[in-house]
């Protein structure tokens, strides 16, 4: 297919990879002069690569990178000027203490033997770094870890990026002082909380006994009963896929979320990444990949998730770039690699699933909006001509006896496309339930093009804001390596 550049995932030098189709599969090789070929699979579905590599969009980057791009990707990461896609979330680790002791983890305070956490003016700081980012500043802001709610100023930290300007701020939590503290949540929900990203390893007690240790699905569903009673309307579940360890309950996971619909507005699904080393036979048998779950979830659900329901991020460019036109103003655009993630959204009326793509032709849909934008020229009268244009074609491409019942879909497109405000959005979230995947690299499927278009950005106490997947490759040690202090077994 073509040529890529990746990692040795034994000394992480920098080397040349081939993307591949072999048995209708996407695969990738590459070769270390010192140790030797690497196989791996990259994709497991040649047709969804196929797919979703049409929906490729270019991103502009930043206007004022922090860093040079001399030494190049991913050494520079900062960002850089060779960065292509501006920070649509980015992520601060307020601390690398949790209040569980899970066996799959490696990263906590008490194995590694020190603290990570920095103070509270740090991350001002970083909150702000990606708030002056050009020409978009960042939009949304996840507190993570560790177990972030072991900070007891988590509070004012979520105060602080709602007086900076977010849009939208997360914690990512495992939810156990959500399950026991509900002054605590009414705390984090009084401060500007917007949502809570909960892990969730699946729907089966024995699940949560292997990972981690104990029946953890009690304490998620206290946790989302508090946040429900504490008015925190916006849980999204990330489960994490390992093939032979939960990948049987993806149905069973959209059914828990469908009937708490009231709070769950998400499900981002996440296959594996492998830390560390790994041998070959070990990958094959875990390595689970986006296509894994769009079959998956089609097979489990009998088609009513069906394989035709999903689309990549990019997939969705033309419709910020038609608002950005009309409004005349620079807004947030997902030009993150078309094989990074993957998305669908869900009705839920009285018990059944209704897919977007069941009622809605969402080609049809951006096709209209990416051919309206090219004729905008910025005057106010050709602008107004071309969304008139789309709101007389939108209804054209609903099917109204298929749509559901309880909503009036036209009526919310043409809102999202004449305001396209976050109000408007808000309200098109609270009527479905966003299906998502997002899978992160590792070393044995690295690709530096990913990396270059990723949107999902780590702020950093040392100045920087680097992409996700190179963070956790590349940098994460040498990072807290200039912010440490020794673990105390007293610190709670």
């Amino acid at each position: 297919m073509h040529s890529t550049e990746s990692v040795c995932p034994e000394c992480k030098k920098i080397i040349e990879a081939s993307i591949f189709e072999n048995n209708g599969r996407v695969l990738m090789e590459k070769e270390c002069p010192e140790h030797g070929k690497f196989e791996e699979v990259y994709w497991s579905d040649t047709s969804l690569y196929r797919k979703f590599q049409k929906y490729r969009h270019e991103g502009n980057g930043v206007s004022n990178p922090l860093t040079s791009d001399d030494e190049g990707c991913p050494l520079n990461c900062g960002l850089c000027p060779s960065h292509k896609t501006t920070t649509l979330l980015g992520n601060i680790d307020v601390t690398n203490r949790c209040n569980l002791n899970c066996p799959i983890c490696f990263a906590n305070a008490k194995t590694r033997g020190f603290i990570y956490e920095p103070s509270f003016q740090q991350i001002e700081e970083m909150l702000k770094t990606l708030r002056e980012e050009k020409p978009t500043p960042c939009p949304a802001i996840q507190f993570s870890g560790g177990e972030p709610t072991v900070r007891d100023d988590l509070p004012a930290m979520i105060q602080k990026a709602k007086e900076l300007g977010f849009v939208q701020i997360q914690i990512a939590t495992n939810g156990v002082r959500i399950a026991k503290d509900i002054e605590f949540v009414r705390k984090l929900k009084n401060a500007g909380l917007h949502t809570i990203y909960l892990s969730f390893d699946g729907v089966k007690e024995e699940t949560y006994q292997k990972i981690r240790n104990f029946n953890a699905l009690p304490v998620k569903e206290k946790a989302i009963d508090n946040c429900r009673e504490a008015g925190i309307q916006s849980i999204v579940l990330v489960p994490t896929l390992v093939k032979g360890e939960n990948d049987d309950q993806l149905a069973e996971i959209i059914r828990f979320a469908a009937d708490k619909l009231d709070v769950v507005k998400g499900i981002n699904f996440q296959p594996v990444a492998f830390t560390g080393r790994i041998d070959r036979q070990s990958r094959e048998k875990q390595r689970f990949t986006i296509p894994d779950l769009i079959k998956g979830l089609a097979d489990q659900t009998s088609g009513e998730v069906p394989e035709t329901a999903w689309y990549p991020i990019p997939f969705v460019v033309p419709i910020s770039r038609f608002i950005e036109g009309i409004q005349g103003k620079h807004l947030p655009e997902f030009t993150v690699h078309q094989h990074c993630g993957a998305a669908t959204y869900l009705f839920v009326e009285e018990g059944r699933i209704i897919p977007i793509t069941d009622f809605l032709d969402v080609e049809g849909f951006v096709e209209l909006l990416d051919d309206a934008t090219q004729d905008l020229n910025g005057t106010k009268a050709r602008n107004l001509i071309n969304l008139a244009r789309v709101v007389r074609e939108i209804p054209k491409l609903v099917d109204q006896e298929r749509a559901p019942k309880s909503i009036n879909v036209t009526k919310m497109l043409i809102n999202i496309i004449k305001e396209g405000g976050r109000e408007v959005t808000s309200q098109f979230h609270r009527k479905t339930l966003f299906v998502g995947a997002m899978h992160f690299q590792d070393l044995y499927n690295f690709d530096l093009e990913r990396v270059c278009r990723c949107g999902i950005h780590y702020a950093t106490p040392d100045g920087r804001i680097i992409p996700f997947c190179s963070y956790n490759t590349f940098h994460r040690d040498k990072v807290e390596g200039q912010f440490l202090k020794p673990y105390d077994i007293s610190t709670k």
